[in-house]
């Protein structure tokens, strides 16, 4: 059924697994064949045991309603153990798949999304994938079967009375059809909203040190209250349409075994039926009846379950932007670190309407130090973001050593990088598994060394437990300055053949800019480093000075020449100089 296509996309997870997918059917279907045997045991028990007074007939049938229960308790413990472990085990494969699939999508697909969603979906999407594989379907599965094996049974023992069962369920289907429609669509609704409330709490929460400095603790609430009553608001229109359609299934089901009970015992009462064959019919009738009911439950689970499969596949079918070359080309070693921009052109896809980069050359030697200067958006740290390849450019090309980074592997191409940003990205992990992060086979002797250089170890062994303290969510329990030279000591630790350093010290006071500095200035030691700052005062060492406006580079040379010139590193350069001495008044 179409409203169930979804649940298409996990036949692949299901596959690896077949022997125990074919071992939790057989447990099932035995299951389902021994409640079925019931009715039988029933009808020996009255018409030969009661009716005939036989207590060897009683002996038999009550030693074989025991051997049924023996068997259907061990089937039916096989069957959850079974299905059980194929629903943790499958979202678990599920899981770890999409995440290293979303991953590898690049920075522009997560300009457009929120991280909220993205997690929403791997882990509440894929848990409803984990409730309907280890409980709904089976329960579906076991009840169709017992559904469909007693209409059969029912036939068996009284065909008149059969085809009325027969009668009824095109009543009993037109519910589920029709409202599962709607449940089905209010299903993914309430999962999108719920995906909002989670993106909304999760945003809130990575910025609570803002929320509180500017009061807005009720407000915060406030909105997610409001995230919160959408996505109730959702659920209950989601569940109301499963009562109806609970409702209806039920009375129409439990009415037609009333009207077949009065039906049959008319029969009995002319003796054109024994009291155990009514009995047996009345078993399986009320079988039939509540297997109805249990479907027309689990329906609505298992298109929950189709609609989260449908997220978790969209997810899955989101293509990377930026692909590795089918053969890439190799980078001989060691890397030199020659850098070419050649005629570079680039737009972000979330802003097309204006160029990042227009025509953008650029040519850095093995070793040399170039710093990039200019205003806010005139396309300095573009220049990074397509240097490590997280888009590609719309024309031109750009080259490590004479090679199209195009034509690299990502491992090759980003092993001979390391940036050090203007907000350190850390981990919550320890001291030592953030610096070991861009080289994770590093010795501890390494770790120790790379933190030496970037003046980290002093204020790292004063931590309560050294390289092993934990430094909690983003590294927050870390000062600004420590953060950075945790971030150069991974730097350092990666040794890389070209080094970004993206306005590393802007945001740090003197002292903490001065460690910094003096840790930066032995990291750049023999290695291409490319610098992006706004404080003039930091750059005026570099070989050479890049002045960059509107995606386009204006003037090159060095800090003494471009001032003598009046041009915008001029006027730039009096603007932080003046700052800085209004400042010190």
């Amino acid at each position: 059924m179409n409203r169930f296509s979804g649940l298409a996309f996990l036949a692949p997870y299901l596959r690896p697994y077949a022997r125990r997918t074919v071992l939790a059917a057989l447990s099932l279907v035995v299951a389902a064949g021994t409640v079925l045997a019931f009715g039988a045991c029933l009808r020996a028990l009255i018409d030969r045991g009661f009716a005939q007074g036989r207590p060897d007939v009683l002996n038999y049938a009550l030693a074989s309603l025991i051997a049924v229960a023996v068997v259907l308790a061990v089937a039916s413990g096989a069957r959850f153990y079974l299905v059980s472990w194929l629903g943790e085990r499958v979202v678990g494969d599920l899981r770890r798949d999409l995440f290293a699939h979303v991953v590898r999508l690049g920075p522009a697909w997560f300009e457009i999304k929120r991280s909220g969603d993205i997690m929403s979906r791997i882990s509440a999407d894929a848990q409803l994938i984990e409730q309907m594989i280890g409980s709904s379907a089976s329960v579906a599965i076991r009840n169709t079967l017992m559904c469909v094996g007693g209409v059969v049974m029912l036939v068996v023992t009284n065909p008149k009375l059969a085809l009325m069962v027969l009668g009824v369920v095109p009543l009993v289907v037109a519910p589920i059809v029709l409202f599962g429609r709607k449940v089905r669509h209010l299903s993914r609704e309430s999962q999108a909203r719920m995906a909002d409330l989670v993106s909304e709490g999760g945003e809130t929460l990575d910025a609570v040190r803002t929320v509180q400095a500017f009061a807005q603790e009720q407000r915060a609430a406030l909105r997610f209250g409001e995230a919160t009553e959408r996505a109730f608001d959702a659920a209950r229109r989601r569940i109301a349409q499963r009562a109806i359609m609970t409702t209806m299934v039920i009375f129409i089901v439990f009415a037609a075994v009333g009207f077949l009970l009065w039906m049959g015992g008319h029969d009995v009462l002319s003796g054109r039926i024994s009291a155990g064959d009514l009995t047996a019919f009345v078993f399986y009738a009320v079988l039939v009846a509540s297997s109805g009911g249990a479907i027309s439950e689990t329906i609505g689970d298992l298109q929950r379950a189709a609609g989260a499969a449908e997220r978790l596949a969209e997810l899955r079918a989101e293509s990377p932007a930026i692909v590795e070359p089918a053969q890439p080309m190799p980078l001989a070693q060691p890397v030199k670190g020659a850098v070419r921009f050649e005629q570079v052109s680039f737009r972000y896809p979330t802003r097309p309407e204006s160029l990042a980069l227009d025509r953008f050359d650029l040519d850095v030697a093995p070793g040399e130090t170039v710093a990039i200067v200019g205003p806010s958006g005139a396309g300095k740290t573009t220049v990074f973001n397509l240097l490590l390849r997280f888009y590609d450019p719309e024309a031109g090309r750009l080259c490590i050593d004479g090679i199209d980074i195009r034509d690299l592997a990502f491992a090759d191409l980003r092993g001979a990088l390391a940036i050090v940003p203007q907000e350190p990205v850390l981990f919550t992990a320890s001291v030592a598994d953030n610096i070991r992060y861009g080289r994770p086979e590093a010795s501890d002797a390494e770790v120790r060394d790379a933190a030496r250089a970037a003046s980290a170890l002093a204020f790292i062994e004063a931590m309560p437990q050294g390289f092993d303290t934990d430094l909690g969510a983003r590294g927050l329990r870390l000062s600004g300055g420590q953060r950075q030279r945790i971030a150069i000591a991974r730097a350092v630790l990666r040794n890389p053949a070209i080094l970004l350093l993206d306005e590393a010290t802007s945001a740090l006071d003197a002292e903490s800019e001065l460690a910094v500095q003096q840790a930066l200035d032995r990291l750049m030691k023999g290695r291409t480093t490319l610098v992006i700052a706004h404080r003039l005062a930091t750059v005026q060492k570099a070989d050479r000075i890049v002045v960059v406006d509107q995606g386009r580079v204006v003037d090159v040379g060095r800090h003494a020449d471009l001032v003598r010139r009046d041009g915008l590193y001029a006027r730039l350069a009096e603007l932080q100089f003046n700052q800085s001495a209004a400042a010190a008044e």
